[in-house]
């Protein structure tokens, strides 16, 4: 089977999994429903991380971390990333591919400060992906940022967010004896969306 469709379709398809994920996670108390496996490539040598995704929307899925984190330094360089999403609750998972850029810096300022104050002392404490010489390394920078900024946090300028212009989608449902369904979307040339069955 195969056929066109476009991108609003797909994106509403994935925001109703969102949804029932997060009405699911919410009644069972597990948090972070939004968290995915983020996917770089550097040197031909795969690296995953999970993330979470903040927003979503026909320009394309949002995160955000440290650019000075491992994960950075290989979007840097390689922009060809994978997002994976497993809903263990609804069994199915969604696979997202695509090329990656930084967010406008304003947008990261924007929702730095609709953090909490502690996480965005978090984003000034943390050397992500650097070496500690002891544990007491991170709670000691945090008592040294929590001193500089006892009130108003700025955004430093090594934290921001990155959006993922999609090309490739598979949606993936759990059926009894793994013959599991597998529907992918591809974008085309024409920006139209082609979809295809898989066998499982």
């Amino acid at each position: 089977m195969e056929e066109n469709t476009n991108l609003q379709v797909i994106i509403n398809k994935f925001t109703k999994i969102l949804d029932s994920a997060k009405t699911s996670y919410e009644k069972l108390a597990l948090d972070n429903y939004n968290a995915c496996i983020l996917s770089t490539v550097l040197n031909n040598a795969p690296s995953s991380r999970a993330v979470l995704l903040k927003e979503h929307s026909l320009d394309g899925f949002v995160f955000y971390t440290n650019f000075n984190s491992r994960k950075s330094q290989e979007i840097d360089i390689n922009n060809k990333v994978s997002l994976l999403f497993h809903f263990v609750t609804l069994k199915q998972q969604v696979r997202i591919e695509g090329t990656v850029t930084k967010l406008d810096d304003s947008v990261s300022s924007q929702y730095f400060h609709s953090r909490p104050y502690s996480s965005k002392i978090g984003a000034w404490a943390s050397k992500q992906s650097q070496p500690m010489s002891s544990v007491l390394d991170l709670p000691a920078e945090v008592l040294k940022y929590s001193l500089k900024y006892p009130i108003d946090v700025p955004k430093p300028e090594h934290w921001g967010g990155f959006i993922i212009s999609p090309h490739y989608f598979e949606f993936w449902k759990e059926k009894p004896f793994r013959l599991h369904q597998r529907l992918t979307y591809t974008k085309t040339p024409n920006n139209l969306w082609t979809t295809t069955l898989l066998y499982p």
